[in-house]
């Protein structure tokens, strides 16, 4: 089994990107399931309805996210309502949405997919090692496709985790850096691992944000506005070979086009 997961998505440039590399890439490499971390697809920060219709029109099949997911307040009404739009599972019950799904290819097998959040230098939130072991319970009564999105700052609590999870699940991958790591392994139990996938959008910037206004605020300290930036756009993500039936990984590649060269590239 293929499998597509794509870095962290950043407003319309790396929307952009998904539109018009995404198919061809699906077609090159018979990808069956593609997963997209989308927590800032809107502007850089958040999603809306609009923003999540556009994502799964462009072929991706679940949307993971992190600590920004609630930054468009409208989210909160509409999360409930998409099984394939993901929160960290690691978030408080009371939150709106759901951290798990289990969800078909075409070819009919299922897939899990786990969203979780790190705890090191990010919000206060349950603990992702004990909570991946709850969700993963119901998942294998399923699947032995599992995929965790691992939402996290720190290299070493993702390394944790990733060896925490070995043999357990397919895949344990990193995102909200938006920095793509050049670690990508199969670890020894089976489970594929990056510490982070990359980013999706505009590189001609600060991950993701109009470079001169990055540099403003470390100058002066003072909160300024920050606006996606606009050029250098690519599409970051890891490819997946998957054994269907043990759910181990095979191999891992990571993947890094740019939109003008996306011909030569794939």
């Amino acid at each position: 089994m293929i499998i597509l997961f794509i870095g962290d998505i950043v407003g319309r440039p790396g929307r952009r990107a998904v539109r018009e590399i995404l198919p061809s890439l699906i077609e090159r490499y018979k990808i069956e399931f593609v997963i997209a971390n989308c927590e800032n697809a809107a502007a850089g920060f958040g999603i809306n309805r609009d923003i999540v219709e556009e994502l799964y029109a462009s072929r991706i099949d679940v949307l993971t996210s992190g600590n920004h997911i609630w930054d468009k307040k409208e989210a909160l009404g509409f999360i409930d309502e998409y099984e394939t739009l993901l929160r960290p599972a690691n978030y408080p019950e009371a939150a709106p949405g759901r951290g798990r799904v289990l969800y078909p290819t075409p070819a009919g097998e299922y897939v899990g997919v786990l969203n979780l959040a790190g705890r090191i230098f990010m919000h206060p939130s349950g603990c992702p090692f004990m909570q991946a072991r709850r969700e993963i319970e119901h998942l294998r009564a399923r699947t032995n496709v599992i995929i965790v999105d691992f939402h996290a700052e720190a290299t070493s609590e993702k390394r944790a985790l990733g060896w925490y999870l070995d043999g357990r699940v397919s895949a344990v991958l990193g995102t909200h850096t938006h920095v793509q790591t050049a670690d990508e392994e199969v670890l020894p139990g089976g489970t594929a691992y990056i510490s982070d996938a990359g980013m999706t959008g505009p590189f001609d910037s600060v991950i993701g944000i109009g470079k001169e206004t990055i540099i403003e605020r470390f100058l002066t300290q003072i909160p300024n506005r920050f606006e996606v930036a606009k050029n250098d756009i690519r599409l970051q993500a890891v490819m997946l070979d998957i054994d269907a039936a043990s759910g181990k990984a095979r191999a891992i590649e990571r993947i890094s086009i740019r939109l003008n060269e996306k011909t030569e590239a794939i």
